[in-house]
């Protein structure tokens, strides 16, 4: 079941399109991360899901139906730097929190606890690590206990033990049936935490899907013989790649990972009178194929 679909969103600030007819789904139960450079657009996508923001085309829905103020009560939002105040305890912050957006205060622990925060519920909020910080605007995100959660940049800042505990409390909220959409510049944060994503480059969706299939890329065997015109006949009844190509005195097989071995592609050609003087495998990293999908 898709969670949040948003169907050719344009915003445009004046005569500077911020996003260009751009759509997905986000299945239920994802992490779903929006990826782009700063000034991508993904703010302000996340500000009119939100309703922060009013697009100037284009639809978004909850569940398959129009958003409504009853379904925006679903989703828990984190799209800046929380203004808690600095002398209120933890709990007495949370407790503003809900009185403004009309919730009572069975679930303020129940979020504390969620979010590692209950032992500090009564210290002041200017006693927090801004990792603290973080989690306790999540938890702010969580009262109501909304299906999704719609987070902007939620690493942003923290140290790397910060960023370590933002990650795995985003899996394990997953893992407890939320939906978690959240912005990042950050391509090791989608690999890491993310099992879809949609890449945004100056407004325009460049890709969208699985993590996996989107920003997997083929691995490159390079090869090379005495006779390479021989090698290039041998080669060209052997299955498992998806091109060829010549580069200087190597040739190139494209294939994705996993797809052939080294082994049998020896053994194969040394079957067919062909012996080998090089033979060695390149994995492009993922920023390689990012850099490709945005063409950087």
């Amino acid at each position: 079941m898709t969670a949040l679909s948003v169907h050719q969103i344009s915003k445009n600030y004046g005569a500077i399109a911020a996003l260009k007819n751009v759509s997905f789904d986000v299945p239920q139960g994802s992490i779903f991360g929006i990826l782009g450079p700063n000034g991508s657009g993904k703010t302000t996508l996340l500000g009119i899901v939100t309703n922060v923001l009013k697009a100037n085309a284009g639809t978004c829905s909850l569940f398959g139906e129009p958003i409504t103020s009853k379904l925006r009560r679903q989703t828990g939002t984190l799209l800046e730097t929380p203004n808690f105040y600095h002398y209120l305890s933890a709990r007495k912050n949370l407790e503003i929190t809900a009185q403004i957006k009309g919730y009572d205060f069975s679930t303020i622990d129940d979020v504390l606890k969620r979010v590692d925060l209950y032992e500090r519920k009564d210290s002041k909020f200017s006693t927090f690590s801004l990792g603290m910080k973080q989690r306790l605007a999540i938890a702010a995100a969580l009262l109501g206990s909304p299906s999704i959660l719609i987070l902007d940049e939620p690493t942003n800042g923290l140290d790397p033990n910060g960023i370590a505990d933002i990650r795995s409390l985003i899996k394990s909220l997953a893992n407890e049936g939320k939906t978690v959409v959240m912005a990042s510049h950050l391509l090791d944060e989608v690999e890491k935490v993310c099992t879809h994503v949609a890449i945004l480059k100056k407004g325009t969706l460049l890709a969208d899907g699985n993590v996996n299939s989107v920003l997997k890329s083929n691995d490159i065997i390079e090869l090379s013989a005495p006779d390479f015109t021989k090698l290039k006949e041998v080669l060209s009844n052997f299955t498992g790649y998806t091109s060829m190509e010549e580069q200087r005195d190597l040739l190139l097989l494209h294939h994705e990972p996993d797809a052939i071995s080294l082994e049998a592609l020896n053994k194969y050609c040394f079957e067919h009178g062909v012996t080998l003087t090089h033979l060695s495998v390149h994995k492009k990293s993922l920023e390689t194929k990012f850099l490709e999908i945005t063409n950087q």
